[in-house]
């Protein structure tokens, strides 16, 4: 079995439809939210997104901003102006399928979290400190998280309770099965690892296994369309170098 497991799409289309590509028949789809924001697409995203089959979807802190349910203030300034553009855009329908979506949820095997399972909307697990922390709040063995933009994996020892950042190379499956996890499959249309290519995950549930990817997309094609909406430019820039 094989389920695509992505986040942080930031209404940036080229990258989503290159990972779909990519990653090629999945059984299922889990995005860990942030469909908009940033980017030039948040209609084409949020419906591509709407039209998978087997999909589950969680909110990320941009489509809780986007469908009103949230000020804009806790956002930069560059943020505000995106999201203050993709509220305007995003269709009523676009909009209803945002609203309802939750922040995490937990199945038998997993936790699905945008940010932390302790602050599923705001907190970044971007170290060891935080990572302990998240262990504390999620008792399923594995956790997939979003948010921070940066494919990433933490491993907790099943005798010692130590947590150890494990670096997963792209294309090379990880096996699940010893200690718990918190996996991050990083961001689809915004990386900001110092490494521009989309990346996302493929997580087999039956072998637990991981498989962290990297794909090539055209980010000059994007950069274009932000440049000529008007949108920041710090939102076209980084998408070169990943920051």
């Amino acid at each position: 079995m094989r389920i695509l497991v992505l986040s942080d799409i930031h209404s940036n289309y080229t990258a989503l439809e290159t990972v779909l590509k990519d990653a090629g028949a999945v059984d299922a789809i889990w995005c860990l939210g942030d469909l908009v924001g940033y980017g030039p697409d948040p209609n084409l995203v949020v419906e591509t997104i709407r039209q998978q089959p087997n999909l589950l979807c969680l909110k990320g802190n941009h489509d809780a901003a986007v469908s009103s349910e949230m000020g804009l203030d806790t956002f930069n300034g560059d943020a505000r102006i995106s999201l203050l553009w993709q509220r305007r855009m995003l269709t009523a329908e676009n909009l209803e399928f945002l609203r309802p979506l939750p922040s995490l949820l937990k199945l038998e095997k997993v936790t699905l979290s945008h940010g932390s399972p302790r602050d599923p909307l705001w907190e970044y697990i971007l170290n060891t400190f935080t990572a302990r922390i998240s262990f504390e709040f999620f008792e399923t063995p594995i956790c997939f998280v979003g948010h921070s933009h940066i494919q990433s994996a933490y491993l907790q020892d099943p005798n010692t309770h130590s947590i150890t950042p494990v670096i997963l190379r792209p294309g090379q499956a990880q096996s699940l099965r010893e200690g718990r996890w918190i996996l991050n499959p990083g961001s689809v249309g915004q990386p900001r690892d110092r490494d521009p290519r989309a990346a996302y995950a493929l997580f087999d549930p039956e072998a637990l296994t991981w498989e962290p990817r990297r794909v090539v997309y055209d980010v000059a094609e994007v950069q274009e369309r932000i440049r000529k909406l008007g949108l920041p430019i710090k939102h076209a820039l980084r998408l070169a170098e990943g920051w």
